[in-house]
């Protein structure tokens, strides 16, 4: 397939299928060369006296690339001959190439002399030369050409392998005048004859086939069972569609024809790159309500290209069906702009003037261009319809007319919905009556392209009108109020209303992402350990000779050989859980602990899979009297555990990294800040400060040493900070990444770049200075201006970059630096240490102290506020994220005072939060989700955080145990609350005695009641008696034990 795509390589063709070069097309084609060479000599090939055409050496199979060198071999001969020098001067044409591509070549040079006046000369390069001699004769017949010759090359073209090289280096000394003739070239090739055009629509048909055969059936059966299939996949299979198009297709082309312009790209769920170097990614396909699908494919016929692109649109709501109509008219109206005589900018023109008038607001989402030229190169830039370029279009030229609209956004709480984008293309065939779609047969009407999987009889319902929320126990007084403190009200109002809604929308989004099953891929905290392939010694000749059983470490093989009824068993060192030396007076025990299953490690566990009957050594102890030696074992075993565990670890770690692409050096004056730390810093003690540059697609930092280099790729950057030192002491730049990158032999996601603006430590033991010391003041002041000039460095360091990402090819990346808002800031606890925390537009982070912390907004599921009440002076944060797989995330001790400026943060960013009086177990709460969604559904969602509506039920609940309360009971009397509980004890057992002595008073006779007087006076004794003593004379007397005054009184309980 390498050779199809990148133009075939002439002499397997000619020699294995028999097929010779059509020499009809050859004489024509030769004669509009010399032609339009003579016609636009001085416009467009700059006055050239010669032409050089080199093609390069073949491409690898898997590289697709469009060389103008390669179009002209193609346009002119039919197919590429690779490693070939061409030299067009007035009446000859020189070739350099391999003895069997001058056999091929051969037929062309009557030809050519008869009906073009043109002689064909052919230089023969052996293999064993560099063809020297040879390129220095054709050089001096460019040179004859006149006095000072100038010879037109491809200027923009690399230099690929040696025979290049060579032709580089003679023609550098030759002091030839060079001048790039790619534009020449390009209005060459821009009016296609009626066989190139035939190819164009074969490649034409092959692309609106597939996309309506293949393509939309294949969505359709995806969406409607719900399967669930990558980019990746669908580019796969479509792409091996494409190249079997009558065995797949059902289409009357050859096999060996077909080929495709670029691998076929399908985006969905809310990521969308709408530039022809988009790439099929491996998430998988996104069709939920309001998704949108795009689909674009490039089929290539013997050589010619085309394109076709399709957007589907699933449940759109009434924005994107009005965008896409727009879209759909402003594209009609650049095709209806194909005529000949008319302007390339007036297509342009066109599309943008109908997208005015239809939607004015979506006009700044326009693409910067409407298509450009198409043929056999993918895209011919000298025919870009552009706003700027002024060429006439003529008849039989092709455009691919490519058109959307970028970074649309819908109100949505969902990231894979939120931002779309749209787009529409289709090749076009100029004709004298007007344009030719030749990829209509996949149609773009909206009633085709639009899907609507909701039910037809279900109307929506709807929705009331949430009302703030009150828990009923405040009363309303009517008074007159401050101004101040009708505005706090209306705020807080609003803040409930807000919150309200946000809880409906919130419970809704949960549901239906449970329901479909989107738990998240958490972040590895419940990995099961595996302890891999393990081999120490393939056989037992390698194991290592021992006249002695005693315990041996093997250092290379990294295995330890134990002593084990008369026989040396290796174990490597991987299976070795812990070592542990006990040494008394005499002797030493060396105890080795292994990993067996179930001592964390599972079934999953390599040697367990491969023998999982057979019994595995769990412990083994030995005894030695050599306390020396056992010293020295242990220690052995310790550190070489600890280095393959290490190299183990890394090994891991670079393994879960995603491939990425490698950094393009800029050719001029990189955007360059020096003088730079980096965090995290690179292994060893001595740190080195670096220089961080902008390239062309990403930034490297580099320092002296050559191996501690970091890139970073704008393509990986998710979130981009500029922090200036204000209260700080350092001045940052801080990348937080979509995937991890290697710093030194760390793992690391976020990356910053800083440096000091003034010192962080100062002299605390001399004597204190005063405020109007003129030493002082001018230290001050040299801190004021270097903490200035930094950043002002910095800023603009970030201008120039900020311009550079502004750059058509990287602005679809979205990238700009945020700067966190320090009067939203509060302080808190998300680590161990205390730390400032600050919002910015898009995400909540801390970056001065490591570990760093950065939470992207659109991440957050929920916030819930610990620990919030009157008397508190802290309160907690709990964030939940969209992953439920992922820890919550904790920040502590958030000072109360900045309580209700965290509300108003959370509520202007639509994030539902709740408060608690007490800190949540978060991890088993999450569990209990995951494993039943259903019933986390019907209790109510996330209401079960809901403290004011638990507040007023508590309440309700309390007023209805009220009615149960006897109707004769009294309540106590003030007096009775006032009294202590020892006081109430004593004086409720008096009282019991009162009313027994009243009912024995009742039928007594005076004389009763008489020594009754006199045996109470004895009880009470003297009035100076103490209360104890007349207690214990009153218990003797009585013959009554009572509880010690000094006991604790029994409890009563109160009702309530």
């Amino acid at each position: 397939m390498a050779d199809s795509r990148n133009g075939g390589d002439a002499k397997s063709k000619a020699n294995d299928s028999g097929y010779d070069i059509n020499i009809d097309d050859f004489v024509k084609r030769l004669n509009i060369f010399y032609k339009c060479w003579a016609d636009e000599k001085n416009e467009l090939w700059g006055g050239a006296d010669a032409v050089a055409v080199f093609t390069p050496p073949r491409a690898e199979a898997s590289e697709l690339r469009y060389l103008k060198s390669s179009a002209l071999n193609i346009w002119m001969l039919g197919y590429e001959f690779p490693d070939t020098l061409m030299v067009f001067v007035q009446g000859a044409l020189h070739f350099l190439c391999s003895q069997k591509k001058v056999k091929i070549l051969e037929e062309l040079q009557r030809p050519a002399r008869t009906s073009c006046g043109v002689d064909v000369v052919l230089h023969v390069k052996l293999r064993s030369e560099d063809g020297g001699p040879q390129m220095l004769e054709i050089l001096d017949t460019v040179k004859a050409q006149s006095r000072s010759p100038v010879l037109g090359v491809l200027a923009k073209e690399k230099t690929e392998g040696s025979f290049m090289e060579k032709w580089d280096e003679l023609l550098s000394s030759s002091r030839l005048e060079k001048v790039d003739v790619a534009a020449g070239l390009c209005e060459m090739f821009a009016v296609k004859d009626e066989s190139e055009i035939n190819n164009v629509k074969k490649a034409a048909y092959l692309s609106a086939t597939a996309m309506k055969t293949f393509v939309v059936p294949k969505l359709e059966h995806v969406i409607d069972e719900e399967k669930r299939m990558t980019h990746a996949e669908l580019m796969e299979e479509t792409e091996n569609v494409m190249l079997d198009p009558p065995g797949k297709l059902k289409m009357k082309l050859k096999a060996e024809g077909a080929d495709v312009c670029y691998p076929p790209i399908f985006q969905s769920g809310g990521v969308f790159d709408l530039k022809a170097s988009a790439q099929s990614n491996e998430d998988p396909l996104y069709y939920d309500a309001t998704a949108v699908i795009i689909c674009a494919l490039g089929g290539r016929y013997n050589m010619y290209c085309s394109n076709v692109a399709r957007t589907y649109l699933i449940d759109a709501d009434t924005s994107q069906e009005k965008a896409y109509k727009a879209l759909l008219k402003a594209q009609e109206a650049a095709i209806n702009a194909l005529r000949p005589g008319n302007l390339m900018s007036a297509v342009y023109k066109a599309a943008a003037t109908t997208l005015e008038r239809e939607a004015p607001e979506l006009s700044s989402f326009l693409t910067r261009s409407a298509g450009a030229g198409i043929g056999i190169e993918y895209r011919e830039s000298g025919l870009s319809l552009n706003p700027r370029n002024e060429k006439v279009i003529k008849a039989g030229m092709v455009f691919n007319v490519n058109i959307g609209l970028q970074n649309l956004e819908i109100k949505s709480s969902n990231p894979k919905t939120r931002t779309y984008g749209l787009l529409l293309a289709d090749t076009i065939v100029v004709r004298d009556k007007g344009p030719d779609v030749v990829t209509s047969l996949s149609s773009k009407a909206f009633q085709d392209i639009a899907y609507s999987f909701k039910d037809g009889d279900e109307e929506p319902e709807e929705r009331p009108r949430s009302k703030p929320a009150s828990n009923g126990a405040e009363p309303v007084y009517v008074k007159t109020a401050l101004r101040s403190d009708n505005q706090e009200m209306t705020k807080e109002d609003q803040r409930r209303q807000m919150q309200a809604e946000l809880a409906l929308k919130k419970n809704e989004e949960t549901a239906r992402r449970l329901a479909a099953g989107a738990f998240g891929h958490g972040e590895g905290h419940n990995m099961v350990k595996s302890s891999g392939e393990m081999t120490a010694y393939r056989n037992v000749d390698e194991l290592p000779f021992s006249r002695e059983l005693m315990i041996q470490v093997d250092q290379k093989n990294e295995a330890v050989l134990l002593p084990i009824y008369g026989i040396m068993v290796p174990f490597h060192i991987a299976t070795v859980r812990t070592i542990n030396n006990h040494q008394d007076l005499n002797s030493s025990i060396i105890r080795i602990i292994f990993n067996v299953p179930g001592a964390g490690f599972t079934t999953n566990d390599v040697p367990f899979q491969k023998f999982p009957h057979m019994i595995y050594l769990k412990e083994i102890s030995f005894r030695t009297s050599d306390i020396k030696h056992s010293t020295q074992i242990v220690q052995m075993m310790k550190t070489l555990k600890r280095q393959v565990s290490q190299r183990e670890s890394e090994k891991a770690e670079r393994a879960t990294l995603v491939t990425q692409e490698k950094l393009q050096i800029s050719k001029g004056k990189a955007i360059r800040l020096s003088d730079l730390w980096i965090r995290p810093p690179f292994a060893g003690r001595k740190r080195r400060r670096g220089t961080l540059e902008a390239h062309v697609n990403g930034l490297r930092y580099s320092t002296m040493k050559a191996e501690e280099t970091v890139d970073i790729l704008y393509r990986n950057i998710r979130h981009a900070f500029f922090q200036p030192a204000e209260k700080e002491m350092i001045t940052l730049l801080h990348f937080h990444l979509h995937n991890h990158i290697m710093v030194g032999n760390k793992k690391a996601k976020d990356v910053q770049f800083f440096v000091e603006v003034m010192d962080g430590v100062q002299n605390v033991g001399g004597s204190r200075r005063s405020h109007f010391d003129p030493d002082e003041i001018e230290e001050e002041q040299a801190e004021r201006e270097r903490k200035n000039k930094l950043n002002k460095e910095f800023e603009v360091f970030v201008k120039k970059v900020t311009d550079l990402w502004e750059q058509p090819a990287l602005r679809n990346y979205g990238l700009e630096f945020d700067i966190p808002f320090r009067e939203l800031g509060f302080h808190g606890v998300p680590n161990k240490t205390s730390a400032f925390i600050v919002p910015t537009v898009k995400c909540l982070v801390e970056l001065i102290e490591f570990p760093f912390l950065v939470v992207t907004v659109e991440d957050i599921e929920l916030v819930n506020l610990e620990r919030v009440g009157f008397a508190q002076k802290a309160f907690d944060m709990a964030i939940i994220f969209k992953d439920f797989k992922k820890d919550v995330l904790r920040i502590d001790a958030i000072p109360s005072t900045s309580l209700d400026n965290i509300k108003e943060w959370l509520n202007s960013m639509a994030i539902k939060y709740y408060e608690s009086r007490m800190n949540l177990n978060w991890r088993p709460i999450l569990k209990t989700i995951l494993d039943d969604p259903k019933k986390f559904i019907d209790d109510g969602g996330w209401e079960f955080l809901n403290m004011e509506a638990s507040d007023s039920e508590s309440e309700k609940s309390e007023e209805s145990d009220k009615g149960y309360e006897p109707s004769d009971l009294e309540e106590p009397s003030e007096s009775e609350d006032e009294g202590s509980d020892d006081e109430s004890v004593v004086e409720s057992e008096d009282d019991e005695e009162e009313e027994a002595d009243s009912d024995e008073e009742e039928g007594m006779s005076w004389d009763e009641l008489e020594a009754k007087a006199s045996k109470e006076d004895k009880e009470k004794g003297d009035e100076s008696d103490s209360e104890d003593e007349r207690r214990r004379r009153k218990a003797k007397m009585t013959g009554k034990t009572r509880a010690s005054p000094k006991a604790p009184p029994a409890k009563r309980f109160k009702t309530r």
